[in-house]
């Protein structure tokens, strides 16, 4: 299990590069707000570690997302990661192979992260048990869940362990990964190692409980030795 960080700055990024993959994304744009390509760009240059960029949470806008995918991958990113906030499957699925086309005909060694929603339900967004089929036949890398509203409300208050389980055994059966996310707390550590997906994302944990806060070099620290 791989500990994936998220800063939104080049100065919090100092401070998360012990984990084992480095997000950049802009938390007041939303779950998975975009952030801009020179953040990116002088965040790889920093790290030494995978670099991850969210591209936003997109609603049915296929053209867009797969050119801010393609601009992601060119800016740096290892990993390129998007949130269908919306329902429908052959919606879903168009926007899904439009952004994998967009990063693997140019960037084939970079890896596409597929994310919907452990909140669907009350978003009235497609359901990741209905989007990790989608991603594998897109020819994704990663089906991930977090959460759509950033009200402090844990995946885990929407998809339970015997859910969030079921989940990571799909995605196995499908030969993707697994990423889980979501108000996760240092807590919920013990249940993830359980679950054991391929890896887990935090912010407000290593911010102290706020997302809006800064990261914290020393919560860092404290995750990477709790997951390993």
């Amino acid at each position: 299990m791989q500990l994936l960080v998220s800063p939104a700055t080049l100065e919090e990024a100092k401070k998360a590069l012990s984990a084992d993959i480095v997000d950049v994304k802009r938390p007041e744009e939303g779950s998975l707000g975009a952030s801009f390509p020179w953040i990116i760009r002088a965040i790889k240059e920093l790290s030494h570690k995978p670099v991850s960029a969210a591209i936003g949470d997109f609603d049915y806008k296929p053209g867009g997302a797969a050119l801010t995918a393609l601009g992601a991958a060119a800016a740096g990113a290892d990993f390129i990661k998007v949130g269908l906030m919306f329902d429908g499957i052959e919606e879903a699925e168009t926007l899904i192979k439009s952004v994998t086309r967009a990063v693997k005909e140019t960037y084939p060694e970079k890896s596409v992260v597929i994310a919907a929603y452990s909140d669907w339900e009350r978003l009235d967004t497609i359901s990741p048990f209905d989007m990790a089929p989608l991603a594998k036949k897109a020819g994704a890398d990663i089906s991930m869940v977090d959460t759509g509203i950033k009200d402090g409300k844990s995946t885990f208050e929407f998809m339970d362990e015997n859910c969030l389980c079921d989940f990571t055994a799909l995605n196995q059966k499908l030969g993707i990964k697994t990423a889980l996310a979501g108000s996760l707390k240092f807590e919920d550590i013990g249940i993830l190692k359980q679950i054991n997906p391929d890896i887990i994302g935090v912010r407000g944990m290593v911010c102290g409980g706020d997302r809006r806060a800064m990261v914290q070099e020393e919560l860092v620290l404290k995750a990477v030795s709790m997951v390993h």
